[in-house]
């Protein structure tokens, strides 16, 4: 198969239509390429090689079919993290960390609901498994001083949604924030932060250290810290931004209660810090 050469020449890279999954939503099975490539340096991309061009995932597929390929059909597809592979996570991870035992605490009513072997074990969004309750229940915070675990009851909680992030510093595909963006602080695009979710229509600021905040259109279910805000405006992945600071959650808006505004992964920022005001990371 001819291998398709990604040439720079003068001008920066920008993600073809063959690499964008913003313009392949319909085209079932396509790797999203760009959500892999929006960290890497322009000097890289002028020397990368797409061997696959824009062929989607069935028609590779077919191609192996037709070439008695069979292994590379029947072949499963890694879901998880590729390295674990089919060992229990949480006894993996606990090979590598200590165990700090902290409390599952119930978002509504602070009642202590079980107990666990480290905060670290999960995410913003996952079921909590614990034990002696019929009801699934979802982690919504993470106190990392405490060790405390905050859960709520359903996959579709308020406590869960939120619509402002801070990113780090951006690491923006073509080298330097779109003019818009530089011109106006802020900029309409559209930005998703897990593999095969859909593009969520957001707001960016931006701030003068080169960090964004986000504001979603709508609220968004489990965003999480330590994830990467990947940007795109039309067909062209911008680049990238890792989130370091959560808004207040939809519960606590709709509460009107004191928790705090913004999360950070194991503390709890205050009030006050928020676009355009309030310390930078």
């Amino acid at each position: 198969m001819q291998l398709l050469r990604v040439t720079m020449q003068e001008r920066p890279w920008k993600m073809k239509r063959s690499f964008s999954r913003s313009t392949l939503r319909g085209q079932k099975g396509f790797l999203e390429i760009d959500l892999k490539l929006e960290m890497v340096s322009q000097d890289a991309l002028r020397r990368t090689l797409f061997p696959l061009g824009g062929l989607t995932k069935d028609f590779v597929k077919k191609i192996a079919a037709e070439n008695r390929l069979h292994h590379v059909l029947q072949k499963k597809e890694s879901m998880g993290i590729c390295f674990v592979g089919k060992r229990n996570f949480e006894n993996f991870i606990l090979q590598y960390l200590q165990p700090r035992p902290g409390k599952f605490i119930s978002i509504e009513d602070n009642k202590v609901l079980g107990t666990h072997k480290g905060w670290f074990l999960y995410t913003l969004g996952q079921r909590a498994n614990i034990g002696g309750l019929r009801e699934p229940w979802y982690v919504v915070e993470k106190d990392g001083v405490r060790g405390d675990v905050l859960v709520a009851p359903r996959t579709d909680h308020p406590a869960l949604y939120r619509d402002l992030l801070r990113t780090g510093r951006v690491h923006w595909v073509a080298e330097e924030p779109p003019a818009a963006l530089v011109r106006d602080k802020m900029m309409e695009c559209h930005f998703r932060f897990r593999h095969q979710m859909a593009l969520v229509p957001c707001v960016l600021t931006l701030n003068q250290d080169g960090t964004v905040w986000v504001t979603a259109v709508k609220a968004v279910r489990a965003l999480a810290l330590g994830q990467f805000a990947v940007f795109y405006k039309g067909g062209e992945c911008l680049g990238s931004g890792k989130i370091l600071r959560l808004g207040p959650s939809a519960y606590t808006l709709q509460k009107g209660r004191s928790r705090p505004d913004v999360t950070v992964e194991g503390s709890s920022i205050g009030r006050g810090d928020s676009p355009g005001q309030g310390p930078t990371l």
